[in-house]
C-alpha cells in the first residue's frame, strides 16, 4: 500500500508535468536549506538529505571531523561514536552523521515551503522552455486571450504566445475566444517563463499547411521547391515529384480542389497558386507567369548585373502577366529566382528591328534576308497605324524576336568569356600573397591609398589585378590621375619586395649602456693628442647628446686623487713636450661614468662649414700646473673649467671632401687658430 507521502509526490509531479526526479531533487535542496537556517550551520559545511521514498521520512547527515574531545556538536563527533558507523575512521577524518532534529517535520513543512514552490516553478520554467523550443518552426493551436495594443495574446495552456504586429496578416481580426494557428519562429528565455513568438505571415506557415494537408508531402512523394507568399494577398508554391509517375500539382489540389480549399480556408482567402517545377529554368518561368501564356523567354546570366529574364508574352496578356500592381511578376521573380522584364511581342518586335537597323552586322550573323527584314518593317507599319495583325505575322515577329534577341545573347556570352579570360590572364600576374596583403602595408602615398580603399580596393593584389586587366577603370576614380597610375605601376614592379618585407618579422635596434660607455672611453682616448686634428665621423642613425657630457668619477677617496692628479700631470707635462703617442693604460685610468642622454631626433644632412653648436664633444682642454694643487682649488671648480676648456677648443663641422661630419679642434696658443683635418677616427656615441 502506498504511502501518503508516495501520494502526494506523484500527485504533485503529475500536476506540474515534471520528472520525479526534478520534484525530488527540488525537496531535498528545500529540506537542506531549512535545516542550515535551524541550525545555523555554514554553507560550506557539507549537508545531505536521504528521503525514503516508501515512507516519505527524511534524515539528514552532516559532515564532521572525527576528535577525541568535542567541543562543537555542529562540527565534530567523538571517535567512539564515529567507529559505530565507520569502524576504520581514525582522528582527523570526515564523515557523515546523522543528526535529524526531533521537530524536524514540522520545521521543514514551515521553512521548506517556499523553496520548495520555488524551485518547483524554476523546474516548471525550464520544461515550458524545452518543449518550446523543440517546436519551433512548427504551428501551434491557441485561444485569443486579449488583443490590447500591437501584440495579440494567444493562449496556449500553461504557456502563452505572442504575435507582433508584423507577423499579422493584413486584414484579419482577432477576436476574444477564437481559436487561432500560428507558426512558432522563435522562443526567448526569461525571469517569468518562456516568451514564445508566433507568426500568420511566414513562408513556412504555408509550408507547414501543405505537409499537413497533403500527406504526399509528408512522407516524400512530392517536394516543396520553393515558395512566395504575399500574406493575405496571394501566393506561389512550386512542387516537384520525387517519384516517377506522380502528379505533383494534382496531389496539392486534391480532388476538385478539397486540399487546397481546405488551407485557403485557415488562411483566410488567400489565393494559392500551385505550379510545378522544372530543371529548365526558362520553363519554370513561364509557369511561374501563370496563369498568363508565355511566347518566349530569354535568360542572360551576367556575373555582375545577376541573372535577369526577358519574358515576351502576347499583347493581350501583358497585364494579366505583370498583374495587379505587379504583383504576378514580382512573385514569380521572389519563386524563381530570377529578375524578369516583361515585354509584349509588338514592343520586343519593334526593339529588336532597332537593334538591326543599328547593326549591320546583327543581320548578317542572324542571316536574314533583306526581304524578312522589309517584311517586318511592313508589318510594324501596320501595327502603328492601328490595322489589323493576321495570325501569321503575330508568328513571323515572335520568331523574328527570337532570333535577333538569341544573337545578341550569344555575343554578349563571347564578351563575357573575353572577360573571363582577361580576369585570369590579369590575375595570373600577381602574385597570391598580394591578395592578402593589406594596402596599409604597402609604400603607397598616403592620398593614393585613400583614393583606393573609397573606391573599394582592400588589398595589393585587387588593385594591381584591376591595373593589369585596365588601368584606365583606375583613372575614373575622383581624384586619380596620372601620377597616381605611375605609383600604381611603381607598387607593381616592386610587389615580391613589399610582400617579402611585410612577411620579415621587424627588428627593433637598441642602444645598450655598454656601447655608449665604450664610446666615451675611445673619445676620452683620442683626445691625449692634443696637437693632432681630430675628426669624428657622425653616423647619421645614431642618437646624438642635446648637451656637453659631464664627465663623473667614481673614486672621492685618497687613492683616487691621487691617480687624478698623476694623469692631470702628464696631461700638462704632454702639453710642453707635444704629442704623448701612448696611450694611457685602462688600468691606470679611472673610467668616466655619464648620465644616459636623451636620444636626439634624427641628423639630417648638414650644410659645408656649418658648425653644430649644440653637438660638442667632450675633449681635453690646456691647464696649468698651478690648477691641480689640491691643497688650494676645489675639486670641482677644477672639473668644471676643464669641461670648459674642452668645448672651446672642439667642434662639429661638415667635411666636403669626405662627405660627412667631423670633429675639428685647435692648436696651442701662440699657433694658427685652426689647423686642417689631418686624421680622421671612427667613433660611437
Amino acid at each position: 500500500m502506498k504511502s501518503e507521502f508516495i501520494l502526494a509526490f506523484n500527485e504533485i509531479a503529475e500536476t506540474r508535468k515534471l520528472p520525479r526526479e526534478v520534484v525530488l531533487d527540488a525537496l531535498r535542496a528545500a529540506l537542506v536549506s531549512a535545516f542550515r537556517r535551524d541550525a545555523g550551520l555554514s554553507s560550506n559545511q557539507h549537508v545531505e538529505v536521504r528521503i525514503d521514498e516508501q515512507t516519505g521520512k527524511p534524515s539528514i547527515w552532516v559532515e564532521m571531523e572525527v576528535v577525541e574531545d568535542v567541543e562543537s556538536e555542529n562540527t565534530e563527533v567523538s571517535l567512539t561514536e564515529a567507529h559505530q558507523l565507520y569502524p576504520d575512521v581514525i582522528l582527523g577524518d570526515m564523515v557523515l552523521v546523522e543528526r535529524t532534529p526531533e521537530d524536524f517535520g514540522r520545521i521543514a513543512a514551515q521553512t521548506a515551503k517556499q523553496v520548495i514552490l520555488q524551485r518547483m516553478r524554476e523546474a516548471e520554467r525550464d520544461a515550458q522552455y524545452s518543449e518550446y523550443m523543440e517546436r519551433v518552426g512548427d504551428l501551434i493551436t491557441g485561444t485569443v486571450q486579449s488583443t490590447g495594443g500591437d501584440v495579440v495574446t494567444i493562449s496556449l495552456g500553461r504557456a502563452e504566445a505572442i504575435l507582433p504586429r508584423s507577423q499579422q496578416v493584413p486584414g484579419e481580426r482577432y477576436r476574444m475566444h477564437d481559436k487561432v494557428r500560428a507558426y512558432v519562429m522563435e522562443v526567448k528565455k526569461t525571469n517569468r517563463g518562456p516568451q514564445i513568438v508566433v507568426s500568420r505571415t511566414h513562408r513556412n506557415m504555408l509550408r507547414r499547411l501543405l505537409e499537413y494537408e497533403v500527406p504526399e508531402i509528408y512522407n516524400g512523394t512530392v517536394e516543396i521547391k520553393s515558395i512566395a507568399r504575399e500574406p493575405g494577398a496571394r501566393s506561389k508554391v512550386a512542387v516537384a515529384a520525387l517519384q516517377p509517375g506522380a502528379d505533383p500539382v494534382g496531389a496539392c489540389v486534391g480532388m476538385r480542389g478539397v486540399r487546397i480549399q481546405s488551407i485557403v480556408k485557415e488562411l483566410n482567402g488567400e489565393k494559392i497558386d500551385v505550379i510545378e517545377w522544372n530543371a529548365d529554368q526558362a520553363q519554370f518561368i513561364s509557369k511561374a507567369l501563370s496563369p498568363a501564356r508565355v511566347s518566349a523567354v530569354f535568360l542572360d546570366d551576367d556575373p555582375d548585373e545577376g541573372r535577369t529574364a526577358t519574358v515576351v508574352v502576347p499583347d493581350d496578356q501583358l497585364s494579366l502577366a505583370i498583374g495587379r500592381e505587379g504583383q504576378n511578376a514580382r512573385l514569380a521573380a521572389k519563386l524563381t529566382g530570377w529578375r524578369i522584364d516583361i515585354k509584349s511581342v509588338s514592343e520586343a518586335a519593334r526593339d529588336a528591328l532597332e537593334h538591326v537597323y543599328a547593326d549591320a552586322d546583327l543581320v548578317e550573323a542572324a542571316g536574314f534576308s533583306p526581304d524578312m527584314v522589309s517584311a517586318m518593317a511592313g508589318i510594324m507599319e501596320k501595327k502603328n497605324a492601328n490595322r489589323p495583325i493576321m495570325p501569321e505575322d503575330y508568328q513571323l515577329m515572335v520568331d523574328f524576336v527570337k532570333v535577333v534577341e538569341g544573337q545578341r545573347l550569344s555575343e554578349r556570352e563571347d564578351r563575357r568569356i573575353e572577360r573571363r579570360a582577361e580576369i585570369e590572364a590579369a590575375r595570373a600576374q600577381v602574385p597570391e600573397a598580394a591578395f592578402h596583403l593589406p594596402l596599409e602595408e604597402t609604400d603607397l602615398p598616403l592620398r593614393i591609398y585613400n583614393l583606393a580603399v573609397e573606391a573599394g580596393y582592400a588589398t595589393a593584389g585587387q588593385l594591381l589585378e584591376q591595373f593589369y586587366r585596365d588601368p584606365e577603370k583606375l583613372l575614373e576614380i575622383s581624384g586619380f590621375g596620372p601620377a597616381a597610375l605611375k605609383s600604381v605601376e611603381e607598387l607593381a614592379e616592386t610587389i615580391d619586395a613589399v610582400i617579402a618585407a611585410a612577411e620579415q618579422p621587424q627588428v627593433v635596434e637598441e642602444f645598450p649602456e655598454e656601447a655608449d660607455a665604450e664610446a666615451e672611453i675611445v673619445a676620452e682616448a683620442v683626445d691625449e693628442t692634443p696637437d693632432e686634428i681630430v675628426s669624428v665621423p657622425v653616423e647619421a642613425e645614431a642618437p646624438q647628446p642635446s648637451h656637453p657630457v659631464e664627465p663623473q668619477w667614481y673614486d672621492e677617496d685618497e687613492e683616487g686623487r691621487r691617480r687624478r692628479a698623476e694623469l692631470a700631470a702628464r696631461m700638462a707635462a704632454s702639453l710642453d713636450i707635444g704629442i704623448e703617442e701612448t696611450p694611457i693604460p685602462p688600468a691606470e685610468v679611472p673610467l668616466p661614468v655619464s648620465e644616459p642622454a636623451e636620444p636626439a631626433g634624427e641628423i639630417g644632412v648638414l650644410e659645408p662649414e656649418a658648425v653644430q653648436q649644440e653637438h660638442l664633444v667632450p675633449d681635453e682642454g690646456e691647464f696649468d700646473e698651478g690648477d691641480f694643487d689640491d691643497d688650494e682649488v676645489d675639486e670641482d671648480k677644477r672639473d668644471d673649467r676643464r669641461r670648459k676648456d674642452k668645448q672651446r677648443r672642439r667642434e662639429l663641422v661638415f667635411d666636403e671632401d669626405l662627405g660627412k661630419v667631423v670633429a675639428r679642434r685647435r692648436r696651442k696658443r701662440g699657433e694658427k687658430e685652426w689647423d686642417d683635418i689631418s686624421d680622421i677616427e671612427d667613433v660611437e656615441y
